[in-house]
């Protein structure tokens, strides 16, 4: 069962998180490379930079070497993995069939609490970013908003984390492998978007 179809839901999310203007991905071959070679770069302080790279070099025409517009584009492809995630967590609970499982019908529907939580956060992340570099915002304000940005982001990976963590007792089982997969995925962009956001804090100005 599929809801809005992730690309979609991606564009305008990112549309959401910045007043730029409308992204219009594009493969990495289609700018002049430097854009492109900016996000490889900023990627390579993350902990998963093939993923990281691979997930935005499309938008390098939106980036423009910016690491306050990485920073929001990458947050919001996390935010559209969750919400995709909670989604189908959301159907499984109804649909699943747990083989008399009681401890994988409690891990399952815990984890959606995770992740409707998860999506919580990066949402109210994005809608920070949005804020940072608003007219008469000085450095104080921009730490604040960062902080904010990074509490939220980190509380996100947490609930990610915890989600999996529920399925630890859990006998193996088709429902705990689909979920843990694809969650441990998720995880993969969250804390990508977490290392962006540190290294756009580390730079003290929006």
């Amino acid at each position: 069962m599929r809801t809005q179809r992730p690309h979609r839901l991606l564009l305008s999310l990112v549309l959401l998180a910045a007043a730029f203007s409308p992204l219009h991905p594009t493969s990495a071959a289609a700018d002049d490379g430097g854009d492109a070679d900016f996000i490889r770069t900023s990627c390579n302080t993350t902990l998963y930079p093939d993923v990281c790279f691979t997930s935005l070099s499309r938008y390098a025409n939106a980036v423009q070497q910016s690491p306050g517009q990485l920073a929001r584009v990458a947050i919001a492809v996390s935010l559209s993995r969750a919400h995709h995630a909670a989604s189908y967590v959301s159907n499984l609970t109804r649909e699943a069939d747990y083989g008399g499982r009681r401890r994988a019908a409690l891990a399952l529907h815990d984890c959606f609490s995770n992740l409707g939580d998860a999506v919580n956060e990066i949402r109210g992340s994005l809608k920070q970013m949005r804020q940072i570099g608003a007219a008469g915002s000085g450095a104080g304000s921009f730490l604040f908003q960062m902080s904010n940005v990074q509490t939220w982001m980190s509380a996100a990976l947490t609930d990610e984390e915890t989600c999996t963590d529920g399925f630890q007792d859990v006998a193996d089982c088709p429902v705990k492998t689909d979920v843990c997969d694809r969650v441990n995925s998720i995880k993969k962009f969250t804390s990508n978007a977490l290392a962006l956001v540190n290294s756009y804090a580390n730079k003290g100005m929006p």
